[in-house]
């Protein structure tokens, strides 16, 4: 039955309609915080590219970071961390007193409710900025990473993280995290894989965020090729094999028929990021005052959900909290 009997302009004539009929819906409870943790001390360094993005001190700058988080309800923050020393195999990564290791301890005496995840990846840590041990011929050799892989997660667990988020996108990596956590009486802390990580342009401000752009050549030997999806399916079932609890697409927006793919294809929860490049292009276009940014960042976020996605890492969690709780 056509026109003018079926007119669907009737469910779209006013906000309590629209909102009663509305197909998808976006939550506080949907998404994770990315916090970049530095040395030092009385530190909020603001990020350039990354406009009402900081790097935080470990003391009273980032408890006072922690409690608005958790007063807007947003459940879970992703750790990244920036060391003071780095070398060719990044060990400040698995420290005890490294300051990812440093910044779990304070969240959970801050705020113990708060679910902390932290990114597992070595290229924060090492000289060279690559996700792994660089051999002599400047490749990344994948079999000698894992066994610093595995030490980065267990030194997180063990200083009292939730979770643990590989993104190294190393071969092998999830079963090799997820039998150390094992044999070391951690088998009930969660891996969320970061099972399909393109090799994107996306990237940018969070390299500047986290100091962490490779020193040499790039990372496109173990991130994925923007072009393919039928191996970012291959990518997710083999980590779901190993031992992944959740599985990561990063990036999203430009990734949404990825996520959805892995939605309809696997029966595990769904994360997606919403990366720094995506968050940044939307606060410069708002700065110019050619888009309403705060209109379009809940447009992209629903976006996400709609693909799919479970759970959404996002620099715009605090702003997005603020408009769903109406403050």
């Amino acid at each position: 039955m056509g026109f003018p009997d079926n007119r669907m302009r009737r469910l779209r004539s006013n906000e309590t309609i629209r909102r009663m009929v509305r197909e998808t819906a976006i939550s506080v409870n949907d998404f994770i915080y990315p916090l970049f943790v530095i040395h030092g001390q009385d530190k909020q360094n603001p990020i350039k590219s990354m406009p009402g993005v900081f790097q935080f001190s470990v003391d009273d700058k980032l408890k006072k970071e922690i409690k608005e988080i958790e007063s807007l309800g947003i459940p879970g923050v992703i750790l990244f961390g920036i060391p003071e020393v780095k070398d060719s195999c990044g060990s400040s990564g698995y420290q005890d007193d490294g300051v990812v290791q440093q910044a779990i301890r304070l969240i959970k005496d801050t705020s113990p409710e708060i679910m902390v995840i932290t990114d597992v990846c070595m290229c924060e840590y090492t000289d060279h900025g690559h996700c792994g041990l660089v051999d002599k011929d400047g490749t990344i050799n994948n079999d000698a990473t894992l066994e610093l892989l595995a030490k980065e997660a267990l030194s997180h667990v063990r200083a009292g993280c939730d979770m643990v988020a590989p993104s190294d996108m190393m071969d092998g990596r999830i079963a090799y995290i997820r039998r150390c956590l094992d044999e070391n009486t951690y088998e009930n802390i969660p891996i969320m894989s970061y099972a399909a990580k393109y090799a994107s342009g996306f990237y940018g401000p969070f390299r500047d965020a986290a100091d962490s752009t490779p020193q040499f050549g790039d990372r496109r030997t173990h991130q994925m090729d923007p072009a393919n999806i039928r191996e970012a399916l291959r990518e997710v079932a083999l980590d779901i094999e190993e031992g992944a609890d959740i599985v990561m697409v990063k990036p999203a927006l430009a990734y949404l028929d990825v996520i959805k793919a892995v939605k309809d294809r696997f029966d595990l929860p769904v994360s997606a990021y919403n990366v720094s490049g995506e968050y940044s292009m939307v606060k410069a276009a708002a700065e110019n005052g050619w888009l309403d940014g705060e209109r379009v960042m809940m447009e992209i976020l629903m976006s996400i959900k709609r693909a799919g996605a479970d759970m959404i890492l996002t620099y715009a969690a605090k702003e997005a909290a603020r408009m769903l709780n109406d403050i």
